[in-house]
């Protein structure tokens, strides 16, 4: 009714053939190309059907439903990891430095509910880093691709808990000033480290301080 036969020139023509699709009872329809490319002859099987969050409507519920987006995954349990924390940059070994980051997390404790632009390890690792090469949060931003700011804010939190589980120094090592000298001395020790692309957020970057 809404083509009333027009003739299907375009893309344009038949989403706004679409989008102009109203009722008496108030339907209003938003409509849109989506100009992704889907291979033909995929399956989807009745068990794939049946997990969907389908929540069915009362009248004709095989053709009326709503479709609910699937629940986040719940967030792994404690501190977290940190693929960085090579002993290269640490100054400790592997065994050593999970007993800081346990020691770390009995103080922090959990963090708080949502998602976090850093796990907790990665807090404690960037802490570290600062105190071991007086890398400058610029860089460490640089690194992990987020705002100076949120290094600094972990910086805050973290290094109250280092010093309240016995960790007040970490072992001497070379002044770091930039991102790059990061990089070349992590390479020099037989280790890469990429820089995150950078994460856009529209919070702060503000957390509560945990009670250390």
């Amino acid at each position: 009714m809404n083509w009333r036969g027009r003739p299907l020139t375009s893309h344009e023509v038949i989403v706004q053939s679409i989008a102009a699709t109203t009722t008496r009872t108030g339907l209003r329809v938003h409509a849109e190309l989506d100009p992704g490319s889907y291979p033909a002859g995929k399956k989807v099987s009745d068990a794939e059907m049946d997990a969907l969050p389908l929540g069915r409507h009362a009248w004709h519920g095989e053709w009326n439903y709503t479709l609910h987006p699937a629940p986040p995954a719940p967030p792994p349990p404690g501190p977290g990891t940190s693929a960085r924390a090579h002993p290269a940059l640490t100054g400790l070994d592997p065994a050593q430095w999970d007993q800081l980051i346990t020691a770390v997390h009995s103080q922090a404790g959990e963090p708080p509910p949502g998602p976090q632009p850093l796990s907790l390890a990665d807090q404690a690792l960037i802490t570290w880093l600062r105190l071991r090469f007086r890398t400058p949060p610029a860089a460490l931003a640089g690194l992990y691709g987020v705002h100076a700011s949120t290094i600094r804010t972990a910086s805050d939190l973290i290094w109250p808990c280092l010093v309240h589980a016995g960790y007040h120094t970490p072992p001497p090592g070379p002044r770091l000033r930039t991102l790059p000298e990061l990089t070349a001395y992590a390479r020099a020790h037989g280790l890469e480290i990429t820089p995150r692309s950078p994460i856009i957020t529209l919070s702060d970057g503000q957390h509560p301080k945990p009670a250390c």
